[in-house]
């Protein structure tokens, strides 16, 4: 989970502000944490607790109310409705990946990740974005290689992974779909020879930056096995305390 949270504090500086290099500063002044990182700690809350989806992310959003959602969701979460409401958007893959951790089956991560995508996200897409991202967390945890990741994903989710980044990075635009984002962070992963190289790829391709690099940097901690000291030690410290809490109950519990 630190690595989709490491994922969205390195591309938070990079969303508005768009490169197409893998040579960046990793961390400034500005580099804070969002929206991704509040509802990933929100799953992994309800997760630990066994608590309700939709309460936590609604009492997250009430706690973090500035982290920088998207609109609709801003509505939803804001109001009294439980009612999903139809979305594509990439904010079920951004905050699937303790799902990836704490379930010891593929199918019952498969089932658990729809169901923490479907209580906004129940638009086929969305729920294949959370699913996709959640199984590939997985098989990296239990040892699979790239290539058995990258045939199980193709096969099962019909994602191209076939585009090297290369290919994609000169004419990819900010996209916030699942089917627009997902596949290219998947991409950043595969071709990232370790955890820093998976975030590097994903804010080079430019687009929804932080959420590519969160969703990114969830996979890649699981196949490489942590996150680096530097990074994750940086990360951490720009965490607000209730957030802290929860990211290292969690690690201590899934570990």
């Amino acid at each position: 989970m630190l690595g989709a949270i490491a994922g969205d504090v390195i591309g938070s500086v990079y969303e508005r502000n768009n490169i197409k290099t893998k040579e960046f500063l990793l961390f400034s002044a500005a580099s804070r944490f969002t929206d991704d990182t509040v509802l990933t700690v929100a799953i992994a809350d309800a997760i630990l607790h066994r608590g309700d989806y939709t309460e936590r992310l609604k009492h997250y959003h009430q706690r973090f109310p500035k982290a920088g959602y998207g609109g609709t969701f801003n509505t939803w979460a804001g109001s009294g409705t439980r009612d999903p409401y139809n979305s594509w958007g990439n904010g079920s893959a951004m905050r699937v990946s303790p799902v990836g951790y704490a379930f010891d089956d593929l199918d019952q991560v498969l089932q658990e990740a729809k169901r923490t995508a479907a209580v906004t996200h129940n638009h086929p897409e969305g729920i294949k974005g959370a699913q996709a991202t959640a199984a590939a967390i997985f098989l990296a945890r239990i040892g699979q290689n790239k290539s058995e990741i990258k045939d199980y994903i193709e096969s099962t989710f019909a994602y191209n992974l076939s585009q090297t980044l290369d290919d994609i990075r000169p004419e990819y635009r900010f996209d916030v779909s699942c089917q627009g984002s997902v596949p290219q962070a998947i991409t950043a992963f595969l071709e990232a020879v370790d955890f820093e190289d998976a975030i590097r790829n994903a804010v080079s391709l430019g687009g929804d930056s932080d959420t590519i690099a969160c969703i990114a940097g969830s996979i890649a901690e699981a196949f490489y096995g942590e996150v680096p000291e530097a990074i994750a030690q940086a990360t951490m410290l720009r965490l607000d305390p209730q957030l802290i809490a929860v990211v290292e109950a969690f690690t201590n519990h899934y570990a």
